[in-house]
This record gives C-alpha cells, structure tokens and sequence, in this order.
C-alpha cells in the first residue's frame, strides 16, 4: 500500500504546473522522432536513400543499446537491457520531479529521446536507426532522431557541470 502512496506522491510532483512546459516538450521530443521513424519505416525499409556525399538514409535495426553495444540473439539478455533502461527513464523522471528549472529543460530533451528509442524496443524489439553520416569509406554510427536528443541532452549537462557553478 505504500508503494501505491509514493507513486501518487511523483505523479502529483510532476504534474505540477511549473513542469507542464517540460513535459509538452518531452511529449513534443518524442513525436518527433516517432515520425520520423514511421516516415524512414514506410519510405526507405528496402532501399538506401542518397542526400549528398555525406548523409544518407540507411535503415537497419538495432537490438543493441547506444551505438550497437551488447547486440545479442539473446531474448532474455534483450529483454534484461530493456528493462534496465525502463528502469533508468524512471529514475531520470524522479531526478526530473526534484531538479530546478535549468536542468528539468536538459532531462526533458534526454527522457524525451529515451522514451522514443523505448517504445521502439517494446513496438519492434529494435529500434531503427537511419541515419547514415559518412566520408569516403568512414561511416559513423547509424542513428535516429532519439539518438540526437540523447545525445544533445547528454552534452549539454555535461557542459553545464563544467561551466555552471553552483
């Protein structure tokens, strides 16, 4: 029973009126990336598509987590790594619940591209990964507009830790 009182307690906490803007956002990070996966899905599933010398549109599915790492024909290893990163986008949200403003901005682009690559790997049991930046032969990780969030989140609270004093 208690249980059931603390969740009540986070979901009050995040439905707070001074997160309604971060949460439209995260909500707004996440269709983004939803849409361009169906697009890229429904578009380019057989066929490679050329921008210029440097960027294409690749799909291919990722078992994996962050640039293919632990890969595996497991189902019980995939689903462990699945069940981590659910775990990790709870706790982001409760770090998130309890963050001031400036950093509540910086979880909600990171949540909003993890709960994308999420649902893809409870949708598909992959998460498709589509874009293709390269030179001459050098190609760099295939990644999807979640991975750019993540990322992007990712650096900017890093940054952040750097520079900002507390």
């Amino acid at each position: 029973m208690n249980i059931l009182i603390y969740l009540e307690k986070i979901k009050n906490n995040i439905l707070k009126k001074e997160n309604i803007f971060f949460i439209i956002l995260t909500i707004i990070i996440f269709y983004l990336d939803r849409i361009s996966k169906e697009k890229v899905i429904e578009n380019f599933n057989d066929s490679v598509f050329y921008f210029n010398d440097y960027v294409n549109i690749d799909l291919i599915w990722n078992n994996g987590i962050g640039f293919g790492l632990l890969s595996t024909n497991s189902s019980l290893i995939y689903n462990l790594v699945t069940l981590i990163i659910g775990l990790v986008i709870v706790f982001l949200t409760y770090i998130f619940c309890v963050s001031e403003k400036t950093d509540k901005l910086i979880y909600s682009i990171i949540i909003g591209g993890a709960l994308g690559n999420f649902s893809d790997r409870i949708i598909y049991k992959a998460v498709p990964d589509f874009i293709d930046l390269h030179f001459d032969n050098f190609h760099w990780f295939t990644f999807n507009v979640a991975d750019i969030f993540i990322t992007s989140g990712i650096i900017i609270f890093i940054l952040r830790s750097f520079f900002v004093k507390n």
